[in-house]
C-alpha cells in the first residue's frame, strides 16, 4: 500500500466494460490509477476520436473516454509489463473471457489482489486453477457477479434457505434478446484495424485471421473466446444456485442450437439448459436470442416453493403465497410480502441503494485492505461459471451428463471430461 494509504491500481482491458470498471475505481477516494493495458490503441491512449468508424456505425458501444486522471497514468499494450510494477496492488481485469485466468494467475503470483469480470474463466480446469493459485499465493480474487452485490438478493437468500417459502423444488430464468434475423452478420477475414495488436488478443487461442465481427465487442457469439451462455447465463446460474444453497449440479441437460439467426456466430441463438443437484432441486435457464418475447414478469428468477413463490431482480424481490391444488384444504401458508415495500422511496433504508457493480468494488478494495472473503469470490465465480460449461458441453455432446462436484469430473464420460480444459497457444500456459 502506499504512504497515502491509497490502493494502487491497475487496469488490463479498458473497453466498453473496462471503462465502466475504471469509473466505478475512479470514484472511491482511496484509489489511485497507476496505469492502463489494452491491445486497442485508441482504448489504451483514451483517443475517441482514433477509434475505427466501422466500430462507431456498427453501434457497439464506445467509451466516452473522458476521464480526468489525478496524476499521470503509465500506458501499456502487453498486460505482463503492468504487472512488473511494485506500485500496483491490485489490477481489475475486463479482457475477453478466454484472457481472464492467465491475466488472474499471473497477476496472483505477481503480488497482486484481482477484481475480474465474470465469466470466471473459458473453460472448468482454468477456474479451477485460479481458485487454486489465489490460496497458494494468499492473494485476494473478486468477481463481478452482479447480485451478489444487491441487498435484496443477500436479503432473500438466507430466507430461502431456512425455508420460509417451504421447499424450493425448481428455480428458474431467462434472457431473451432477439438478433433476428441478421444477428452479428456474414463478413469474411481482412486486416485489423489500426492500433490493434490481433496476435496479443488471441493470446493463448488458436491463430485465425481477424474479422471486424470478432473483435473488439462481437466476441461473445464465438464458441473459442466465450458464449451467451457464460456472457449471461452465469448472473442468472450464479443467482440460483446461491438462493438455492447449492454448491454444484449432479446432473445437467441442454438443448437448442442455431435455429433462426443467421449469422456467423459459432453458439446457439436458442438453449435451454438444465441442472438438478443432489438434494433434488432443479433449476433452468433459457437463452433465446432467435425471437421476441417476455421475460419473468417482476422479476429476472424465480423460485418455486412448497408454501409461495419467490420473483426476484436486483433491486427488489415479491413473494407470492402458494394456492392449493387438487385435493387440498389449506388455504395459505405464508403471507405475501414486497422488498422494497411498495411505493418506499428510493433513497430509504426500505429500499437501499442497487448500483450493484459499486457495492462490489467497495467491498474488493475493503477487502483488499482486511484481507477477508469478498461478497463474489473466487469460489462462488468457479462455481456459477462452471455450470454455464457444464450446460455448453451437454449441448455440444447432445446428451445428458452426471458430474461429480467434488472431483469435478463428469461420471462415466470421457468425451466430456475432454473438454474440461483446452490445449493453449504457445508460448501461453497455466503453469
Amino acid at each position: 500500500m502506499h504512504a497515502s494509504d491509497r490502493i494502487g491500481v491497475g487496469f488490463i482491458g479498458v473497453g466498453n466494460r473496462g471503462s465502466q470498471l475504471l469509473a466505478q475505481f475512479m470514484a472511491q477516494p482511496d484509489v489511485e490509477v497507476i496505469a492502463l493495458c489494452d491491445v486497442y490503441a485508441p482504448y489504451l491512449h483514451r483517443d475517441r476520436a482514433a477509434v475505427h468508424p466501422r466500430f462507431v456505425s456498427a453501434g457497439i458501444p464506445i467509451p466516452s473516454m473522458r476521464e480526468a486522471f489525478a496524476k499521470p497514468v503509465a500506458r501499456y499494450a502487453d498486460f505482463r509489463r503492468l504487472l512488473e510494477r511494485t506500485d500496483i496492488d491490485a489490477v481489475v481485469i475486463a479482457t475477453p473471457d478466454h484472457w481472464h485466468a492467465l491475466q488472474t494467475i499471473m497477476a496472483f503470483r505477481a503480488g497482486k489482489d484481482v477484481f475480474v469480470e465474470k465469466p470466471l474463466a473459458s473453460t472448468i480446469g482454468e477456474g479451477r486453477r485460479m481458485v487454486e493459485v489465489e490460496a497458494q499465493t494468499g492473494r485476494i480474487g473478486a468477481v463481478c457477479l452482479n447480485r451478489r452485490g444487491s441487498p435484496a438478493y443477500r436479503r432473500l437468500a438466507p430466507r430461502i434457505q431456512r425455508g420460509d417459502i417451504g421447499r424450493v423444488v425448481i428455480g428458474h430464468a431467462r434472457r431473451i434478446s432477439s438478433m433476428w434475423p441478421a444477428g452479428i452478420g456474414h463478413l469474411q477475414p481482412e486486416d485489423p484495424p489500426p492500433g490493434l495488436d490481433w496476435d496479443l488478443w488471441l493470446g493463448p487461442q488458436p491463430y485465425r485471421p481477424y474479422q471486424y465481427n470478432i473483435a473488439p465487442y462481437f466476441f461473445r457469439w464465438w464458441a473459442p473466446y466465450s458464449s451467451q451462455m457464460g456472457n449471461w447465463g452465469v448472473h442468472y446460474l450464479d443467482a440460483l444456485r446461491w438462493l438455492l444453497g447449492e454448491s454444484a449440479p449432479v446432473r445437467v441437460w441442454a438443448h437448442g442450437g442455431r435455429l433462426a439467426v443467421k449469422d456467423d456466430r459459432t453458439i446457439p441463438d436458442t438453449m435451454v439448459a438444465g441442472f438438478q443437484f443432489a438434494s433434488g432441486a432443479m433449476a433452468q435457464f433459457e437463452m433465446i436470442e432467435s425471437a421476441g418475447g417476455q421475460g419473468l414478469r417482476g422479476g429476472e428468477v424465480e423460485l418455486c416453493g412448497t408454501k409461495g413463490s419467490v420473483v426476484a431482480r436486483e433491486d427488489g424481490y415479491a413473494i407470492t403465497p402458494a394456492r392449493p391444488g387438487q385435493f387440498q384444504t389449506w388455504r395459505q401458508l405464508i403471507d405475501p410480502e414486497e422488498y422494497p415495500a411498495a411505493g418506499a422511496p428510493a433513497s430509504s433504508a426500505a429500499a437501499p441503494p442497487t448500483d450493484t457493480t459499486a457495492v462490489l468494488v467497495r467491498d474488493f478494495l475493503d477487502c483488499v485492505r482486511t484481507r477477508r472473503r469478498p461478497l463474489a469470490s473466487l469460489e462462488d465465480g468457479h462455481r456459477s461459471t462452471t455450470c454455464a460449461h457444464l450446460a455448453n458441453i451437454a449441448l455440444e455432446l447432445g446428451r445428458e451428463l452426471r458430474w461429480d462436484p467434488q472431483a469435478e469430473r463428469f461420471v462415466d464420460c470421457p468425451e466430456a471430461d475432454a473438454r474440461l480444459h483446452c490445449a493453449y497457444r504457445a508460448p501461453w500456459s497455466l503453469d
